[in-house]
């Protein structure tokens, strides 16, 4: 079973950047497509962004041309760069671990805030 722990949320102001980091443990890393998620209060957990082991990404068209994923297989890590940050984009980010890309047996982290606000 692998194990998610993110980092990397806070504050930032409209138009800013950030970057999240989600480091894997407990499992072969290439074996899972991995995500990023996020939750606003009373909303349904949406897809942000994936990319699969081989490095094949897909996002959703509020992020397009604003957010970057990436992995870096040797460390276990995958990484959501934020840039262009809106006042929509505050809410929890959440890190998904999804063996051959099965979301029914995936691996949810704890989550992280991201805000924008001036």
């Amino acid at each position: 079973q692998v194990q998610l722990v993110e980092s990397g949320g806070g504050l930032v102001q409209p138009g800013g950047s950030l970057t999240l980091s989600c480091a894997a443990s407990g499992s072969i890393f290439s074996d899972y497509v991995m995500g990023w998620y996020r939750q606003a209060p009373g909303n349904q957990r949406v897809l942000v962004a994936a990319i699969t082991s081989g490095g094949s990404t897909s996002y959703a068209n509020f992020v397009k041309g604003r957010f970057t994923i990436s992995r870096d297989n040797a460390k276990n890590t995958v990484y959501l760069q934020m840039t262009n940050l809106k006042f929509d984009d505050t809410t929890v980010y959440y890190c998904n671990a999804a063996p051959q890309g099965d979301l029914r047996a995936s691996t949810w982290g704890q989550g992280t805030q991201v805000t924008v606000s001036s």
